[in-house]
Protein backbone atom coordinates (compact mmCIF):
# COMPACT_ATOMS: atom_id res chain seq x y z
CA UNK A 1 0.00 0.00 0.00
CA UNK A 2 2.70 2.39 0.76
CA UNK A 3 4.75 1.45 -2.29
CA UNK A 4 1.10 2.12 -4.37
CA UNK A 5 1.16 5.62 -2.10
CA UNK A 6 4.46 6.48 -3.11
CA UNK A 7 4.67 6.00 -6.56
CA UNK A 8 1.34 7.65 -7.18
CA UNK A 9 3.47 10.52 -5.36
CA UNK A 10 6.12 10.43 -7.87
CA UNK A 11 3.61 10.37 -10.92
CA UNK A 12 2.35 13.48 -9.65
CA UNK A 13 5.35 15.10 -9.14
CA UNK A 14 6.28 14.26 -13.18
CA UNK A 15 3.22 15.93 -13.73
CA UNK A 16 4.32 19.28 -12.63
CA UNK A 17 7.84 21.49 -12.46
CA UNK A 18 8.79 24.80 -11.28
CA UNK A 19 9.17 27.88 -13.43
CA UNK A 20 10.43 31.37 -11.51
CA UNK A 21 9.69 34.43 -13.66
CA UNK A 22 11.75 37.36 -12.72
CA UNK A 23 9.92 40.56 -12.75
CA UNK A 24 10.76 44.02 -14.33
CA UNK A 25 11.70 44.81 -10.72
CA UNK A 26 14.12 41.80 -10.46
CA UNK A 27 11.77 40.33 -7.40
CA UNK A 28 10.86 36.88 -8.48
CA UNK A 29 7.30 34.62 -9.14
CA UNK A 30 7.22 31.63 -8.92
CA UNK A 31 4.79 28.72 -9.02
CA UNK A 32 4.14 24.73 -10.11
CA UNK A 33 3.21 24.34 -13.59
CA UNK A 34 1.33 21.17 -14.81
CA UNK A 35 3.01 19.45 -17.61
CA UNK A 36 0.53 20.28 -20.21
CA UNK A 37 0.17 23.94 -19.42
CA UNK A 38 0.48 26.52 -21.79
CA UNK A 39 1.85 29.90 -22.13
CA UNK A 40 -0.81 31.96 -21.22
CA UNK A 41 -1.60 29.61 -18.27
CA UNK A 42 1.41 31.18 -16.67
CA UNK A 43 1.25 34.39 -17.94
CA UNK A 44 -1.98 34.87 -16.91
CA UNK A 45 -1.00 33.75 -13.34
CA UNK A 46 2.12 36.25 -13.39
CA UNK A 47 -0.40 39.19 -14.22
CA UNK A 48 -2.15 38.37 -11.80
CA UNK A 49 0.52 38.52 -9.30
CA UNK A 50 0.73 42.04 -10.45
CA UNK A 51 -2.71 43.23 -10.32
CA UNK A 52 -2.22 44.08 -14.21
CA UNK A 53 -5.00 44.66 -16.84
CA UNK A 54 -3.28 46.34 -19.22
CA UNK A 55 -1.02 42.91 -20.04
CA UNK A 56 -0.90 42.60 -23.89
CA UNK A 57 2.37 44.58 -24.34
CA UNK A 58 4.31 42.56 -22.18
CA UNK A 59 5.61 38.93 -22.90
CA UNK A 60 7.95 36.47 -21.33
CA UNK A 61 11.80 35.53 -22.64
CA UNK A 62 13.58 32.68 -21.82
CA UNK A 63 16.68 31.24 -23.07
CA UNK A 64 18.09 28.30 -24.43
CA UNK A 65 20.81 26.03 -24.11
CA UNK A 66 22.41 27.52 -27.04
CA UNK A 67 22.39 31.04 -25.34
CA UNK A 68 19.47 32.26 -27.86
CA UNK A 69 16.50 33.77 -26.03
CA UNK A 70 12.73 33.78 -27.25
CA UNK A 71 9.52 34.95 -26.42
CA UNK A 72 7.14 32.13 -24.75
CA UNK A 73 4.21 31.69 -27.45
CA UNK A 74 0.92 31.62 -25.45
CA UNK A 75 -0.35 29.32 -27.43
CA UNK A 76 1.92 26.31 -26.92
CA UNK A 77 2.61 24.13 -24.17
CA UNK A 78 5.42 25.76 -22.05
CA UNK A 79 7.56 22.05 -21.63
CA UNK A 80 7.29 21.45 -25.79
CA UNK A 81 9.03 24.90 -26.08
CA UNK A 82 11.68 24.56 -23.67
CA UNK A 83 14.69 22.63 -24.54
CA UNK A 84 16.44 22.30 -21.28
CA UNK A 85 15.36 20.55 -17.65
CA UNK A 86 12.61 22.05 -15.35
CA UNK A 87 12.90 23.72 -13.32
CA UNK A 88 12.48 26.80 -15.71
CA UNK A 89 13.71 30.84 -15.42
CA UNK A 90 12.19 33.51 -16.93
CA UNK A 91 11.59 37.37 -17.51
CA UNK A 92 8.66 39.45 -17.85
CA UNK A 93 9.22 42.23 -19.86
CA UNK A 94 8.17 44.57 -22.59
CA UNK A 95 7.30 43.05 -25.35
CA UNK A 96 5.73 46.11 -27.49
CA UNK A 97 6.03 49.13 -26.47
CA UNK A 98 3.40 51.74 -26.58
CA UNK A 99 3.21 54.02 -28.72
CA UNK A 100 2.36 56.87 -26.48
CA UNK A 101 3.36 55.25 -23.08
CA UNK A 102 1.84 58.72 -21.22
CA UNK A 103 -1.35 57.51 -22.25
CA UNK A 104 -1.30 54.21 -20.62
CA UNK A 105 -4.75 54.06 -18.78
CA UNK A 106 -3.62 52.19 -15.33
CA UNK A 107 -0.70 53.74 -13.40
CA UNK A 108 0.52 49.94 -12.70
CA UNK A 109 0.91 49.85 -16.44
CA UNK A 110 3.09 52.89 -16.56
CA UNK A 111 5.00 51.96 -14.01
CA UNK A 112 5.80 49.06 -15.55
CA UNK A 113 7.14 50.26 -18.88
CA UNK A 114 8.98 52.99 -16.48
CA UNK A 115 11.01 49.56 -15.60
CA UNK A 116 11.63 48.88 -18.58
CA UNK A 117 13.01 52.01 -20.22
CA UNK A 118 14.89 52.29 -17.06
CA UNK A 119 16.60 49.17 -17.69
CA UNK A 120 16.90 50.00 -21.61
CA UNK A 121 18.94 53.25 -20.55
CA UNK A 122 21.20 50.77 -18.40
CA UNK A 123 21.97 48.72 -21.02
CA UNK A 124 22.87 50.94 -23.87
CA UNK A 125 19.46 50.71 -25.26
CA UNK A 126 17.88 53.81 -25.35
CA UNK A 127 20.57 56.46 -26.98
CA UNK A 128 20.59 60.20 -26.43
CA UNK A 129 22.28 63.78 -26.05
CA UNK A 130 23.92 64.16 -22.85
CA UNK A 131 21.38 67.01 -22.26
CA UNK A 132 18.53 64.12 -22.43
CA UNK A 133 20.43 62.01 -20.26
CA UNK A 134 20.76 63.76 -17.85
CA UNK A 135 17.39 64.93 -17.55
CA UNK A 136 16.25 60.93 -17.68
CA UNK A 137 18.70 60.56 -14.95
CA UNK A 138 17.44 63.35 -12.68
CA UNK A 139 13.76 61.59 -13.36
CA UNK A 140 14.47 58.50 -12.28
CA UNK A 141 16.43 60.06 -9.22
CA UNK A 142 13.05 62.25 -8.14
CA UNK A 143 11.06 59.21 -8.51
CA UNK A 144 13.21 56.76 -6.30
CA UNK A 145 14.41 59.04 -3.84
CA UNK A 146 12.28 62.36 -3.80
CA UNK A 147 13.59 65.39 -3.68
CA UNK A 148 16.64 66.91 -2.68
CA UNK A 149 17.36 66.86 0.98
CA UNK A 150 21.07 68.28 1.97
CA UNK A 151 20.68 66.56 5.72
CA UNK A 152 20.46 63.06 3.03
CA UNK A 153 22.29 63.79 -0.43
CA UNK A 154 25.72 65.48 0.28
CA UNK A 155 27.81 66.73 -1.79
CA UNK A 156 28.65 64.00 -5.51
CA UNK A 157 25.64 61.76 -4.13
CA UNK A 158 24.45 61.23 -8.29
CA UNK A 159 28.35 59.50 -8.65
CA UNK A 160 26.93 56.82 -6.21
CA UNK A 161 24.25 56.33 -8.68
CA UNK A 162 24.68 53.99 -12.29
CA UNK A 163 21.74 55.10 -14.74
CA UNK A 164 23.92 54.22 -18.20
CA UNK A 165 26.60 52.06 -19.11
CA UNK A 166 29.26 54.65 -18.87
CA UNK A 167 29.19 58.47 -18.10
CA UNK A 168 31.19 61.22 -16.47
CA UNK A 169 31.51 63.39 -13.75
CA UNK A 170 30.17 66.39 -15.82
CA UNK A 171 27.19 64.61 -16.87
CA UNK A 172 26.83 64.01 -12.60
CA UNK A 173 26.79 67.06 -11.99
CA UNK A 174 24.04 67.86 -14.31
CA UNK A 175 22.34 64.84 -13.36
CA UNK A 176 22.57 66.41 -9.50
CA UNK A 177 22.03 70.24 -10.67
CA UNK A 178 18.45 69.71 -12.56
CA UNK A 179 17.43 67.32 -9.69
CA UNK A 180 17.94 70.15 -7.23
CA UNK A 181 16.67 72.70 -9.03
CA UNK A 182 13.96 71.82 -11.62
CA UNK A 183 12.31 68.73 -10.29
CA UNK A 184 11.57 69.61 -6.65
CA UNK A 185 8.10 68.38 -5.53
CA UNK A 186 7.05 66.14 -8.46
CA UNK A 187 5.94 62.81 -6.38
CA UNK A 188 6.92 59.46 -8.40
CA UNK A 189 4.00 59.28 -10.12
CA UNK A 190 4.30 62.15 -11.81
CA UNK A 191 8.45 62.15 -12.20
CA UNK A 192 7.81 58.66 -14.04
CA UNK A 193 5.27 59.83 -16.36
CA UNK A 194 7.58 62.97 -17.02
CA UNK A 195 10.30 60.19 -17.70
CA UNK A 196 7.78 58.54 -19.91
CA UNK A 197 7.41 61.50 -22.11
CA UNK A 198 10.46 62.45 -22.66
CA UNK A 199 11.77 58.93 -23.62
CA UNK A 200 9.17 58.30 -25.87
CA UNK A 201 10.56 61.50 -28.17
CA UNK A 202 13.86 59.52 -28.83
CA UNK A 203 14.83 57.60 -31.89
CA UNK A 204 15.74 54.63 -30.21
CA UNK A 205 12.71 54.32 -28.02
CA UNK A 206 10.97 50.79 -27.96
CA UNK A 207 14.10 49.63 -30.16
CA UNK A 208 15.04 46.04 -28.78
CA UNK A 209 18.35 45.60 -31.81
CA UNK A 210 19.25 42.02 -33.27
CA UNK A 211 22.52 41.93 -34.04
CA UNK A 212 23.84 41.37 -37.69
CA UNK A 213 25.66 42.04 -40.68
CA UNK A 214 25.62 43.71 -44.00
CA UNK A 215 26.75 41.70 -47.04
CA UNK A 216 29.79 43.23 -47.08
CA UNK A 217 30.51 42.10 -43.15
CA UNK A 218 30.08 45.30 -41.53
CA UNK A 219 27.98 44.86 -38.13
CA UNK A 220 24.74 46.40 -38.11
CA UNK A 221 21.59 46.21 -35.53
CA UNK A 222 18.13 45.81 -36.95
CA UNK A 223 14.83 46.45 -34.77
CA UNK A 224 11.61 46.77 -34.75
CA UNK A 225 9.80 49.87 -33.17
CA UNK A 226 6.70 51.01 -32.56
CA UNK A 227 6.48 52.91 -35.66
CA UNK A 228 8.42 50.62 -38.12
CA UNK A 229 11.36 49.05 -38.90
CA UNK A 230 14.74 50.97 -38.26
CA UNK A 231 18.85 49.60 -39.01
CA UNK A 232 21.24 50.95 -36.69
CA UNK A 233 25.23 51.21 -38.17
CA UNK A 234 27.59 53.10 -36.67
CA UNK A 235 26.44 55.73 -35.08
CA UNK A 236 23.65 56.25 -37.15
CA UNK A 237 20.16 55.01 -38.29
CA UNK A 238 20.96 54.32 -42.04
CA UNK A 239 17.61 52.66 -42.51
CA UNK A 240 13.96 53.82 -41.54
CA UNK A 241 10.79 52.03 -42.88
CA UNK A 242 7.09 52.54 -41.93
CA UNK A 243 5.17 49.80 -40.89
CA UNK A 244 2.83 50.64 -43.73
CA UNK A 245 6.06 50.33 -46.52
CA UNK A 246 7.10 46.87 -45.42
CA UNK A 247 5.67 44.09 -47.53
CA UNK A 248 7.03 40.95 -46.55
CA UNK A 249 9.69 40.01 -44.22
CA UNK A 250 11.58 36.49 -45.32
CA UNK A 251 14.83 34.14 -43.93
CA UNK A 252 16.56 31.22 -45.40
CA UNK A 253 18.75 30.21 -42.85
CA UNK A 254 21.24 33.04 -41.07
CA UNK A 255 19.80 35.00 -44.41
CA UNK A 256 17.10 37.55 -43.14
CA UNK A 257 15.33 39.62 -46.37
CA UNK A 258 13.00 42.78 -45.79
CA UNK A 259 10.94 43.59 -48.58
CA UNK A 260 9.16 46.66 -48.90
CA UNK A 261 8.09 49.95 -51.43
CA UNK A 262 9.09 53.26 -50.80
CA UNK A 263 8.92 56.47 -51.84
CA UNK A 264 6.58 56.58 -55.20
CA UNK A 265 6.50 52.80 -55.35
CA UNK A 266 9.98 51.93 -55.36
CA UNK A 267 10.51 48.89 -54.56
CA UNK A 268 13.67 48.13 -51.89
CA UNK A 269 15.06 44.90 -50.40
CA UNK A 270 17.19 45.08 -47.22
CA UNK A 271 19.23 41.92 -46.44
CA UNK A 272 21.31 41.25 -43.71
CA UNK A 273 22.93 38.27 -42.06
CA UNK A 274 22.07 36.76 -38.83
CA UNK A 275 24.86 35.19 -36.49
CA UNK A 276 22.87 31.74 -36.64
CA UNK A 277 19.87 29.94 -38.04
CA UNK A 278 17.69 30.01 -34.72
CA UNK A 279 19.10 33.84 -34.23
CA UNK A 280 17.49 34.86 -37.94
CA UNK A 281 13.90 32.65 -37.13
CA UNK A 282 13.68 34.30 -33.61
CA UNK A 283 14.50 37.95 -35.69
CA UNK A 284 11.64 36.79 -38.18
CA UNK A 285 9.24 35.78 -35.73
CA UNK A 286 9.73 39.35 -34.30
CA UNK A 287 9.09 41.35 -36.94
CA UNK A 288 6.08 39.57 -37.85
CA UNK A 289 4.42 40.43 -34.76
CA UNK A 290 5.53 43.65 -34.25
CA UNK A 291 4.34 44.48 -38.01
CA UNK A 292 0.98 43.06 -36.94
CA UNK A 293 0.48 44.53 -34.11
CA UNK A 294 0.79 47.68 -34.89
CA UNK A 295 0.08 47.80 -38.21
CA UNK A 296 -3.25 46.14 -38.29
CA UNK A 297 -6.63 47.21 -36.99
CA UNK A 298 -8.16 44.13 -35.97
CA UNK A 299 -6.66 41.00 -35.05
CA UNK A 300 -8.78 39.15 -37.25
CA UNK A 301 -7.06 40.77 -40.26
CA UNK A 302 -3.77 39.06 -39.51
CA UNK A 303 -3.15 36.01 -41.73
CA UNK A 304 -0.35 33.40 -41.24
CA UNK A 305 2.62 34.12 -42.99
CA UNK A 306 5.52 31.92 -44.66
CA UNK A 307 8.90 32.56 -44.57
CA UNK A 308 9.65 31.13 -47.98
CA UNK A 309 7.48 31.46 -51.88
CA UNK A 310 7.96 28.08 -52.45
CA UNK A 311 5.59 25.42 -51.38
CA UNK A 312 6.05 23.55 -48.13
CA UNK A 313 10.04 25.31 -47.83
CA UNK A 314 10.28 27.22 -44.81
CA UNK A 315 8.46 28.09 -41.57
CA UNK A 316 4.68 29.50 -41.30
CA UNK A 317 3.70 31.74 -38.18
CA UNK A 318 1.00 34.10 -37.05
CA UNK A 319 0.60 36.13 -34.51
CA UNK A 320 -2.28 35.22 -32.35
CA UNK A 321 -2.87 38.21 -29.52
CA UNK A 322 -4.08 41.32 -30.07
CA UNK A 323 -3.39 44.63 -31.78
CA UNK A 324 -2.62 47.88 -30.53
CA UNK A 325 -5.61 49.72 -31.66
CA UNK A 326 -7.71 46.96 -29.39
CA UNK A 327 -5.22 47.05 -26.89
CA UNK A 328 -6.10 51.00 -26.58
CA UNK A 329 -10.00 50.28 -27.03
CA UNK A 330 -9.67 47.38 -24.20
CA UNK A 331 -7.83 49.71 -22.28
CA UNK A 332 -10.46 52.58 -22.08
CA UNK A 333 -13.03 50.21 -20.83
CA UNK A 334 -10.92 49.45 -17.41
CA UNK A 335 -13.02 51.01 -14.29
CA UNK A 336 -11.49 49.98 -11.07
CA UNK A 337 -9.93 51.64 -8.60
CA UNK A 338 -6.01 52.15 -8.81
CA UNK A 339 -3.92 49.10 -7.37
CA UNK A 340 -1.62 50.04 -4.89
CA UNK A 341 2.14 50.00 -6.71
CA UNK A 342 4.54 48.58 -4.71
CA UNK A 343 7.40 50.64 -5.72
CA UNK A 344 11.05 48.84 -5.12
CA UNK A 345 13.44 51.40 -5.30
CA UNK A 346 15.05 49.79 -2.51
CA UNK A 347 15.49 46.13 -3.69
CA UNK A 348 19.11 45.21 -4.85
CA UNK A 349 18.78 44.46 -8.94
CA UNK A 350 20.69 41.69 -10.91
CA UNK A 351 20.82 43.31 -14.40
CA UNK A 352 20.02 47.09 -14.06
CA UNK A 353 21.60 47.92 -10.54
CA UNK A 354 19.01 50.36 -9.14
CA UNK A 355 20.12 54.18 -8.22
CA UNK A 356 20.17 52.77 -4.36
CA UNK A 357 23.17 49.42 -4.82
CA UNK A 358 26.53 52.27 -3.87
CA UNK A 359 28.97 53.78 -5.42
CA UNK A 360 29.55 53.07 -9.16
CA UNK A 361 32.39 51.29 -9.85
CA UNK A 362 35.73 52.17 -12.15
CA UNK A 363 38.45 50.75 -13.95
CA UNK A 364 40.80 53.70 -12.85
CA UNK A 365 41.08 56.33 -10.35
CA UNK A 366 38.51 59.20 -10.32
CA UNK A 367 41.16 61.70 -11.18
CA UNK A 368 42.23 59.74 -14.06
CA UNK A 369 38.88 59.29 -15.22
CA UNK A 370 38.10 60.95 -18.72
CA UNK A 371 34.93 61.76 -20.85
CA UNK A 372 34.41 59.57 -23.80
CA UNK A 373 32.17 59.47 -26.20
CA UNK A 374 29.60 56.35 -26.27
CA UNK A 375 27.96 56.02 -29.91
CA UNK A 376 25.15 53.63 -30.54
CA UNK A 377 27.19 50.35 -31.61
CA UNK A 378 28.95 50.45 -27.93
CA UNK A 379 25.62 50.95 -26.47
CA UNK A 380 24.18 48.60 -27.85
CA UNK A 381 26.73 45.92 -27.81
CA UNK A 382 26.34 45.89 -24.41
CA UNK A 383 23.52 43.79 -24.90
CA UNK A 384 25.33 40.74 -25.21
CA UNK A 385 24.96 40.89 -21.54
CA UNK A 386 21.65 41.59 -20.70
CA UNK A 387 18.49 39.84 -20.69
CA UNK A 388 16.61 41.90 -23.85
CA UNK A 389 18.55 40.59 -27.20
CA UNK A 390 19.95 37.63 -28.86
CA UNK A 391 23.19 37.84 -27.80
CA UNK A 392 26.40 37.76 -30.04
CA UNK A 393 29.50 39.52 -29.82
CA UNK A 394 29.54 42.45 -32.13
CA UNK A 395 32.47 42.75 -34.62
CA UNK A 396 33.39 46.41 -34.85
CA UNK A 397 34.61 47.77 -38.88
CA UNK A 398 36.13 50.52 -40.54
CA UNK A 399 36.45 53.73 -38.29
CA UNK A 400 36.30 53.45 -34.40
CA UNK A 401 33.48 54.88 -32.65
CA UNK A 402 34.31 55.35 -29.56
CA UNK A 403 36.85 58.39 -29.09
CA UNK A 404 38.82 59.07 -25.83
CA UNK A 405 40.10 62.28 -24.68
CA UNK A 406 42.78 63.27 -22.41
CA UNK A 407 45.37 60.48 -21.75
CA UNK A 408 43.28 57.73 -23.59
CA UNK A 409 43.18 55.52 -20.68
CA UNK A 410 41.17 52.49 -21.72
CA UNK A 411 39.58 52.25 -18.63
CA UNK A 412 37.89 55.62 -19.15
CA UNK A 413 34.30 56.40 -18.24
CA UNK A 414 31.87 56.86 -21.18
CA UNK A 415 29.55 60.04 -22.20
CA UNK A 416 26.38 59.99 -23.85
CA UNK A 417 27.79 62.88 -26.17
CA UNK A 418 25.62 65.17 -28.49
CA UNK A 419 28.98 64.61 -31.30
CA UNK A 420 28.78 60.99 -31.22
CA UNK A 421 24.62 60.60 -31.49
CA UNK A 422 22.33 63.40 -32.57
CA UNK A 423 18.60 62.29 -33.51
CA UNK A 424 18.58 64.89 -35.91
CA UNK A 425 22.14 63.72 -37.61
CA UNK A 426 19.94 60.41 -38.51
CA UNK A 427 16.65 61.33 -40.13
CA UNK A 428 17.96 60.08 -43.52
CA UNK A 429 14.98 58.65 -45.24
CA UNK A 430 16.23 54.76 -46.87
CA UNK A 431 18.56 55.34 -49.90
CA UNK A 432 16.32 55.12 -53.14
CA UNK A 433 17.30 55.80 -56.65
CA UNK A 434 15.62 58.73 -58.32
CA UNK A 435 16.39 57.94 -62.11
CA UNK A 436 13.31 57.37 -63.43
CA UNK A 437 14.78 54.57 -65.79
CA UNK A 438 15.53 52.17 -62.51
CA UNK A 439 11.73 52.32 -61.49
CA UNK A 440 11.79 48.40 -61.88
CA UNK A 441 15.40 47.73 -60.03
CA UNK A 442 14.99 47.16 -56.20
CA UNK A 443 17.09 50.09 -54.43
CA UNK A 444 19.08 48.07 -51.49
CA UNK A 445 22.10 48.99 -49.48
CA UNK A 446 24.32 46.11 -49.96
CA UNK A 447 23.86 46.09 -54.03
CA UNK A 448 20.95 46.19 -55.98
CA UNK A 449 18.25 43.34 -56.74
CA UNK A 450 15.50 42.79 -59.52
CA UNK A 451 12.15 41.40 -59.09
CA UNK A 452 10.36 39.61 -61.46
CA UNK A 453 6.54 41.27 -62.58
CA UNK A 454 5.23 38.12 -63.31
CA UNK A 455 6.62 35.07 -61.32
CA UNK A 456 7.36 37.14 -58.15
CA UNK A 457 10.76 35.12 -57.94
CA UNK A 458 13.57 37.04 -55.98
CA UNK A 459 16.80 37.32 -57.79
CA UNK A 460 19.91 37.01 -55.70
CA UNK A 461 23.02 39.00 -56.60
CA UNK A 462 26.49 37.98 -56.29
CA UNK A 463 26.87 40.36 -53.06
CA UNK A 464 24.39 38.23 -51.81
CA UNK A 465 25.71 34.95 -52.60
CA UNK A 466 29.29 36.41 -50.82
CA UNK A 467 30.39 34.43 -47.66
CA UNK A 468 29.39 36.19 -44.54
CA UNK A 469 32.87 36.93 -43.47
CA UNK A 470 34.09 38.25 -46.23
CA UNK A 471 34.08 41.76 -46.93
CA UNK A 472 33.42 43.73 -50.23
CA UNK A 473 37.34 45.24 -52.04
CA UNK A 474 37.54 48.63 -51.82
CA UNK A 475 35.44 50.79 -50.14
CA UNK A 476 32.70 50.99 -52.31
CA UNK A 477 29.59 53.67 -51.20
CA UNK A 478 26.38 51.97 -50.18
CA UNK A 479 24.59 54.36 -52.93
CA UNK A 480 27.31 53.15 -55.78
CA UNK A 481 25.46 51.68 -58.51
CA UNK A 482 25.98 47.96 -60.03
CA UNK A 483 24.94 45.55 -62.43
CA UNK A 484 21.97 43.32 -61.36
CA UNK A 485 22.84 40.00 -61.60
CA UNK A 486 19.94 37.62 -62.43
CA UNK A 487 19.34 34.05 -61.90
CA UNK A 488 18.68 32.32 -65.67
CA UNK A 489 15.67 30.93 -66.40
CA UNK A 490 16.73 27.54 -66.37
CA UNK A 491 17.38 28.13 -62.38
CA UNK A 492 13.82 29.60 -62.16
CA UNK A 493 11.83 26.19 -64.33
CA UNK A 494 14.16 23.92 -61.91
CA UNK A 495 13.07 25.43 -58.88
CA UNK A 496 8.92 25.63 -59.99
CA UNK A 497 9.85 21.97 -61.12
CA UNK A 498 10.87 21.02 -57.62
CA UNK A 499 8.19 22.73 -56.23
CA UNK A 500 5.50 20.96 -57.76
CA UNK A 501 7.13 17.54 -56.94
CA UNK A 502 7.41 18.21 -53.33
CA UNK A 503 3.71 18.97 -53.28
CA UNK A 504 3.16 16.19 -55.63
CA UNK A 505 4.87 13.87 -52.98
CA UNK A 506 3.09 15.69 -50.13
CA UNK A 507 -0.40 14.84 -51.75
CA UNK A 508 0.67 10.86 -52.20
CA UNK A 509 1.67 10.79 -48.56
CA UNK A 510 -1.46 12.47 -47.29
CA UNK A 511 -3.40 10.19 -49.29
CA UNK A 512 -1.53 7.08 -48.49
CA UNK A 513 -2.35 7.97 -44.53
CA UNK A 514 -6.37 8.66 -45.22
CA UNK A 515 -5.94 5.24 -46.83
CA UNK A 516 -4.42 3.75 -43.55
CA UNK A 517 -6.84 5.08 -41.33
CA UNK A 518 -9.61 4.06 -43.44
CA UNK A 519 -8.13 0.30 -43.34
CA UNK A 520 -7.73 0.40 -39.46
CA UNK A 521 -11.10 2.12 -39.09
CA UNK A 522 -12.82 -0.67 -41.01
CA UNK A 523 -10.90 -4.03 -40.74
CA UNK A 524 -9.06 -3.96 -37.81
CA UNK A 525 -10.56 -4.94 -34.57
CA UNK A 526 -8.93 -1.95 -32.22
CA UNK A 527 -11.40 -1.13 -29.84
CA UNK A 528 -9.74 2.28 -29.03
CA UNK A 529 -12.39 4.96 -27.66
CA UNK A 530 -12.20 7.52 -30.44
CA UNK A 531 -12.14 4.78 -33.29
CA UNK A 532 -15.09 3.23 -31.20
CA UNK A 533 -16.54 6.69 -31.36
CA UNK A 534 -16.21 7.40 -35.30
CA UNK A 535 -17.47 3.63 -36.05
CA UNK A 536 -20.97 4.16 -34.17
CA UNK A 537 -21.54 7.68 -35.81
CA UNK A 538 -24.07 7.36 -38.62
CA UNK A 539 -22.24 8.73 -41.58
CA UNK A 540 -19.16 6.58 -41.12
CA UNK A 541 -21.83 3.18 -41.10
CA UNK A 542 -23.25 4.46 -44.44
CA UNK A 543 -20.27 4.80 -46.20
CA UNK A 544 -19.23 1.64 -44.97
CA UNK A 545 -22.23 -0.62 -46.22
CA UNK A 546 -22.83 1.57 -49.31
CA UNK A 547 -19.86 2.30 -50.61
CA UNK A 548 -16.71 0.30 -49.07
CA UNK A 549 -17.98 -2.56 -48.93
CA UNK A 550 -19.08 -2.96 -52.49
CA UNK A 551 -15.26 -1.42 -53.11
CA UNK A 552 -14.21 -4.38 -51.18
CA UNK A 553 -15.79 -6.82 -52.98
CA UNK A 554 -14.95 -5.68 -56.79
CA UNK A 555 -11.42 -5.83 -55.88
CA UNK A 556 -12.15 -9.04 -54.18
CA UNK A 557 -13.34 -9.88 -57.28
CA UNK A 558 -10.58 -8.51 -59.63
CA UNK A 559 -8.07 -10.03 -57.57
CA UNK A 560 -9.06 -13.36 -57.87
CA UNK A 561 -10.00 -13.12 -62.02
CA UNK A 562 -6.10 -11.83 -62.12
CA UNK A 563 -4.94 -14.76 -60.07
CA UNK A 564 -6.58 -17.47 -61.64
CA UNK A 565 -5.67 -15.78 -64.89
CA UNK A 566 -2.16 -15.91 -64.04
CA UNK A 567 -2.42 -19.69 -62.59
CA UNK A 568 -4.07 -20.82 -65.78
CA UNK A 569 -1.38 -19.46 -68.11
Amino acid sequence: MLSRLMSGSDRSLDREFNCTVRLLDDSEYTCAVQRDAKGQWLFDQVCQHLNLLEKDYFGIRYVDPDKQRHWLEFSKAIARQMRSQPPYTMCLRVKFYPPDPATLKEEITRYLVFLQIKRDLYHGRLLCKSSDAATLAAFILQAEIGDYDPGKHPEGYSSKFQFFPKHSERLERRIAEIHKSELTGQSPETAELNFLRKAQTLETYGVDPHPCKDVSGNAAFLAFTPFGFVVLQGNRRIHFLKWNEVTKLKFEGKTFHIYATHQEDQKIILTYFAPTPEACKHLWKCGVENQAFYQFEKSSQVRTVSSSNLFFKGSRFRYSGKVAKEVMEQSAKIRREPPEIHRAGLVPSRSCPSITHGPRQSSVPRTRRRAVHISIMEGLESLRDSGHSTPVRSVSNGNSFLRSHGNGAEGGTAEFSEDSYSPSDSMLPTPVSNDPTDQAQVRHTNGPRNIQEEGGTELCTQAQARPQGVKSKGKRSHLEKTRPTQKGPEEGVNEFICSLARLFLVTLALLFALLLLLIVLTESELDLAFLRDIRRTPEFQQFHYEYFCPLRRWLACKLRWMGGHLINK
